[in-house]
């Protein structure tokens, strides 16, 4: 069975790769995603349609990763740089105008059986805000 950190790996180079069915396929059916600054989302079906909206607004690449595993695999986490566009303006937040952006950022998971069954992610909106803005 893959480790903790071979399911987060897998999953964040789906991220990369723009695939959000191989993003869920890391998933559990009843996996808890904690957005930054929003509300527990549960289940691949809210997971799908965040990731539709995030498309929509987003385009993102995350570099200089660095994946940690707790000890017995249960949990992971990992610390990495948010390179990013913004294409359209998603709602309560600044226009839109292509503006290009650069964050830390962290996500820590929970994993059982080979699948994530919680994703918390955190970065410093008000870092993002100032450089879209």
């Amino acid at each position: 069975m893959a480790t903790a950190k071979d399911v987060v790996a897998g999953y964040f180079a789906a991220f990369n790769a723009g695939d959000t069915a191989g993003m869920l396929a890391c998933l559990s059916d009843d996996v808890a995603h904690h957005v930054n600054e929003g509300q527990v989302r549960v289940g691949k079906d809210k997971f799908a349609a965040f990731c539709d909206h995030m498309s929509r607004c987003y385009r993102e690449e995350l570099t200089d990763m660095v994946i940690f595993e707790a000890e017995g695999g249960a949990r992971a986490a990992a610390e990495y740089i948010v390179n990013g566009t913004y294409l359209a303006t998603d709602e309560g937040l600044p226009e839109a105008q292509g503006q290009t952006y650069r964050l830390p950022a962290g996500s820590f998971f929970s994993v059982e059986g080979g699948k994530i069954t919680r994703v918390v992610t955190y970065y410093n909106l008000a870092d993002w805000l100032q450089q879209v803005s």
